[in-house]
């Protein structure tokens, strides 16, 4: 008797859950999707576990109100926190990141900036995160699926990413391009202002065999220092 009950009931949900999922197909979806994210950003993050150092070449174009400013040059990233952005157009400057500290050096200018990593809010510290435990969780509340949020190339997967402490960061969302090889083709940063930072990477090199000295910085002779330590 307790048996026949037990399957009654069985057959009950089962008949339930078929006519939810026929009634409310969105119910069924929202269901699915968040195994299926998880298991995509689990994948993404565990792609670069054995990556050592990341090389590409880069265009950072800034739009706010009706302005626009791009710059182009080549990014080397290495295990550590360690990271070398070689502008070249319009101009040329240098971003250097260490364990600890950036170093920003404009030529023009005769100027360099240095500032310690953990007081910054620049837009390029993130990228440190590639190759030093990638955790996408730990920063962001919300990911989620958003194909058609950018033109992006066949194939490739985008994600939207909000973060746990806007307030803070300055920043309302990230977009991700991401290719079946799980690279970061390209990347939206959307700010407070409505203001975006956008990233496009080419020719992304994995594990190049790059030397140490890329990631040192010494201050040109007669070059002012501006400390913001």
């Amino acid at each position: 008797m307790e048996l026949r009950i037990r399957t009654r009931r069985l057959a009950i949900a089962s008949s339930i859950a078929l006519v939810l999922s026929v009634m409310c197909p969105a119910i069924t979806l929202a269901a699915s999707s968040e195994p299926a994210i998880d298991a995509y950003v689990r994948a993404l993050e565990s792609s670069y576990g054995d990556v050592k150092t990341l090389q590409a070449e880069f265009t950072q174009t800034r739009k706010w109100g009706n302005r626009t400013r791009s710059e182009s040059g080549t990014v080397m990233l290495g295990r550590g926190g360690l990271m070398r952005w070689d502008y070249r157009e319009p101009s040329p400057k240098l971003f250097v990141a260490t364990s600890k500290d950036l170093f920003l050096y404009v030529p023009a200018d005769r100027q360099v900036t240095r500032s310690r990593v953990k007081a910054s809010d620049d837009v390029r510290v993130p990228f440190r995160l590639l190759l030093t435990r990638l955790n996408l969780r730990k920063v962001f509340a919300v990911i989620t699926f958003a194909e058609g949020s950018l033109d992006s190339r066949p194939g490739n997967r985008v994600l939207r990413a909000i973060p746990k402490k806007a307030e803070e960061v300055g920043y309302r969302e990230v977009l991700m391009e991401i290719s079946p090889e799980f690279d970061i083709r390209s990347m939206v940063i959307t700010y407070a202002d409505r203001s975006r930072m956008e990233f496009v990477f080419e020719d992304i090199k994995r594990n190049s065999a790059l030397s140490p000295s890329l990631f040192n910085f010494t201050s040109p002779p007669g070059v002012e220092i501006i400390d913001q330590k």
